[in-house]
């Protein structure tokens, strides 16, 4: 197994990871006792190496949807701001939603992915205390939805594609946000997403929470990272609003159907991209590499589609979400009743007024 260049330390390992976190503790120390002792421990090392890639391999298989969650939260994980260091060529940063501020939990600007020049709209976490507090631990306020849209309908204009990164755990419920009309700057998201006349690409590269993913999440493909979640409520939110114990989360993520193959199966995502053996935390160039060579691929499928198909397409998607009738089955025709002879249908009393 190659050296990581994302090396984790002891604190970063998830609950789960107890056996790969204590092979790891014990090829430290042969690496240790090697420079002290000048002892060659490569062998047992390499040994050590082959059974840590068992182990995640067989980890990371079979995780549960609250182990999923877990990964997806993870503190190393790559965010937006990698993305666009390794990702985007010529990043140049737009600002302001041109009414109240700029909201630092959404970051918009133009930039090239391979030979593609595209708009990307991203919500960014920040990485170290001062960052997140700036950026409002990636839940973004009104401003950052009326500034993505004002954005979009710019690139629209000038007809460049649009690349949506998702990555929060929800749009902020604070008081001001609200008095600032958080529900409907989301509302009219969706509503001028879906109709914007050039492509739209949505990806969750870690948290996909509530209205705060889907106000910049409307588009012609959905994707996610195998191992970043999608889901209408947090799986804490989830557990205190059914059974008023936040301790039931793992059980409402298992209930919520979030992890990548669920929503897949359902149809709420139309591609799954792969992750490097242990999750994107363990290998951000890969994981990178990965989502541009997806970007890149699906963008030239695109660009071959009329802009009237491609809003039929995206209006029938949207129409078809949440459907209970699987494609593969028809529906049922609904057969009109006729009355008894004998009998007539009630006529309809007009409302007093």
């Amino acid at each position: 197994m190659p050296e990581n260049k994302n090396k984790i330390s002891d604190g970063d390992y998830l609950d789960f990871e107890e056996i790969v976190a204590d092979f790891d503790r014990q090829m430290n120390e042969l690496r240790r006792l090697s420079s002290v002792k000048g002892i060659d421990y490569s062998a047992e090392i390499h040994s050590l190496q082959q059974k840590q890639v068992a182990e995640l391999k067989r980890v990371y298989s079979s995780l549960t949807a609250w182990q999923t969650v877990q990964v997806a939260r993870h503190p190393k994980r790559p965010l937006l701001t990698d993305y666009l260091d390794l990702m985007v060529k010529d990043f140049r940063e737009l600002h302001g939603d041109r009414c109240f501020g700029d909201d630092r939990a959404i970051r918009t600007g133009l930039g090239q992915i391979g030979r593609e020049k595209v708009l990307i709209v991203g919500q960014n976490k920040g990485r170290d205390t001062k960052e997140k507090v700036i950026c409002n631990f990636g839940c973004p306020n009104p401003e950052g939805y009326r500034k993505a849209i004002a954005k979009m309908k710019f690139a629209e204009k000038y007809n460049i594609p649009i690349v949506t990164l998702i990555d929060t755990p929800g749009a902020y419920p604070g008081i001001g946000a609200e008095e600032r009309g958080q529900a409907q700057a989301i509302a009219v998201n969706l509503m001028e997403m879906s109709r914007l006349r050039v492509p739209i690409i949505c990806i969750v590269i870690g948290e996909g929470g509530s209205g705060g993913a889907l106000g910049i999440g409307v588009g012609d493909k959905m994707a996610i990272l195998e191992f970043a979640y999608y889901s209408v409520i947090s799986p804490e939110g989830c557990a205190a609003i059914l059974w008023r114990d936040g301790s039931q989360a793992p059980d409402a993520a298992e209930a919520l159907k979030l992890t990548s193959k669920d929503l897949h199966k359902l149809n709420l995502v139309d591609a799954v991209i792969p992750e490097p053996l242990g999750g994107a935390h363990r290998n951000i160039h890969d994981t990178v590499h990965n989502v541009e060579e997806y970007i890149v691929k699906t963008l030239r499928d695109l660009k071959r589609t009329t802009i009237d198909n491609l809003l039929d397409n995206r209006y029938k998607k949207l129409r078809s979400i949440g459907s209970a009738i699987p494609k593969d089955k028809p529906a049922k025709t609904r057969i009109k009743s006729t009355p008894k002879p004998g009998r007539t249908r009630p006529k309809p009393v007009p409302a007093e007024v």
